[in-house]
């Protein structure tokens, strides 16, 4: 983004999205509603406008739902195929942006700074979006304003397009559940009369602070544009293929095992990179009249060896029918397998060498520059290990431990949450986060008989959190002093 551009963010939020995808792989013209088994009994997880009109609403179980409407048509949700296909639609919506992220698990957040008046301007664009969604039968909920919360309460609480540097006012009159934050504060707010987001905004924030926490006072801010909140994408997965098109056609089986060794060098440096490996490559022949043929390969473990995988190939492309030429060749691994480096020597360096090699560095930066870790006897994470210089000090064993501990460890970082287990969703580094797994907790007390004010707090409870955007953290929470905090990242 350039200096001095207006941030603009777009919210997309699909409200029935499982429904929409079920309902476009067979239509149904009727009351209609998946369900998903929660203990044991089938509950609605999402349901049309049809059968939302006859009084029925998620949450509800099927049974129940059956005698309010006895036409409801049923069928049992898929959240993981609603979830690759959310993921469809944050590729569909790269055509309007470079920049966009995955919102929960029924929304999408793009960043359309500076690229409105490619599509005629703001609403051009939006009309475009929804336009589109609405042809392919999938309900759409959308707002536009500087900054992903005022987005994100626009799209869910009155769609609409918010002018720039006018978050406030376009805010004002939405409810405080617009900020995203947990049921308990919103009902606590309504007590005192804070039913809107102006009125909240116009309250005194120290009182605010102190009832409810720094988290309401987060969310308030990022609403209204004086936090920012940043996006997150998602990467897009490695694209394991190589093409190579010829300035004349061949034919003979010596020229296609030719090219087919450009290929493969190209892919298995790229296979390598990724630290991946092949198990089913495809060849594909395209010849001049527009006809290809395929030459599959099957391996019995994942290779990424180019003088190993060619010689495979010769049997299947000696049966090709090379009709009047091939001008192309396309080379692709349809399945692959992780295949990580591993060290083929026994040993690096003699003692002898390994010492010559830190005398050479010693004489430029210092000996005592020079360190290695070494274990401690303490279950305090910080203190299990001291930094001790190499001349002065012998390689130690001992780090063996009972618990998996986190390759970087880092002071507590605070995190805005609630609760004492870990949160649904939290913030962390200015990034939104949210917990796919969470294993734990392991108790560590602190060591009453070493001074220590990080230890004040007192006993703490660790996580080892997996976050659906790719970060696992090791967290912590004190019971004492309620608060979470992040120590250290796992690789």
């Amino acid at each position: 983004m350039f200096d001095g551009m207006q941030r603009r963010i777009v919210s997309m939020w699909f409200p029935r999205l499982p429904t929409d995808r079920a309902l476009r792989l067979c239509p149904i013209d009727a009351p209609f509603a998946l369900s998903l088994r929660h203990g044991n009994t089938d509950r609605i997880h999402d349901l049309n406008r049809q059968a939302e009109t006859q009084g029925l609403h998620r949450g509800m179980t099927i049974s129940e739902a059956r005698v309010y409407c006895s036409d409801l048509r049923t069928r049992q949700a898929d959240p993981v195929g609603d979830r690759r296909f959310l993921t469809g639609l944050r590729r569909w919506a790269l055509r309007y942006c470079p920049w966009v992220g995955i919102e929960d698990t029924d929304g999408l957040t793009l960043d359309i700074s500076g690229a409105a008046h490619l599509f005629g301007g703001e609403e051009a664009l939006l009309a475009d979006m929804r336009a589109r969604l609405d042809r392919a039968g999938i309900e759409v909920r959308l707002g536009l304003a500087d900054g992903r919360g005022a987005a994100w309460a626009l799209s869910h609480f009155g769609e609409g397009i918010a002018a720039p540097v006018a978050s406030e006012t376009a805010l004002s009159s939405l409810p405080v559940a617009a900020l995203q934050i947990e049921p308990d504060t919103i009902i606590a707010l309504q007590r005192f009369g804070l039913n809107s987001i102006g009125a909240l905004a116009a309250a005194a924030r120290a009182p605010l602070g102190r009832r409810f926490g720094p988290g309401l006072l987060t969310r308030l801010d990022q609403a209204l544009g004086r936090q920012s909140e940043s996006i997150t994408p998602l990467t897009e997965p490695p694209h394991y293929a190589v093409r190579l098109t010829l300035p004349e056609p061949i034919g003979l089986t010596a020229d296609v095992m030719a090219g087919l060794e450009r290929l493969l060098q190209a892919l298995c440096a790229k296979l390598k990179a990724h630290e991946a490996g092949a198990r089913v490559l495809c060849l594909t022949l395209l010849r001049v009249d527009q006809h290809s043929q395929t030459v599959p390969l099957r391996l019995a473990a994942a290779m990424r060896d180019p003088a190993r995988i060619l010689p495979l190939f010769v049997r299947g492309i000696e049966d090709v029918d090379s009709g009047f030429g091939i001008d192309q060749l396309r080379l692709a691994a349809t399945v692959v397998e992780p295949l990580p480096l591993q060290q083929i020597g026994q040993d690096i360096a003699t003692p002898e060498q390994l010492d010559n090699l830190i005398t050479r560095i010693g004489t430029r930066i210092g000996l005592d520059n020079i360190r290695r870790f070494q274990p401690l006897d303490s279950h305090i994470p910080e203190r299990s290990f001291q930094l001790v210089p190499v001349a002065d000090s012998q390689p130690r064993k001992g780090w063996l431990t009972q618990r998996q501990r986190p390759l970087r460890l880092f002071p507590p970082e605070p995190v805005t949450a609630r609760g004492s287990t870990p949160p649904e969703r939290f913030r962390w580094r200015r990034m939104s986060l949210s917990t796919g797994r969470a294993i734990g907790p392991e108790r560590i007390a602190p060591e009453w008989w070493v001074e220590d004010d990080g230890w004040r707090s007192g006993i703490r409870d660790y996580w080892r959190v997996e976050t659906h955007q790719g970060r696992r953290l090791w967290m912590y929470y004190t019971p004492q002093r309620p608060a979470w905090f992040v120590q250290g990242e796992f690789p």
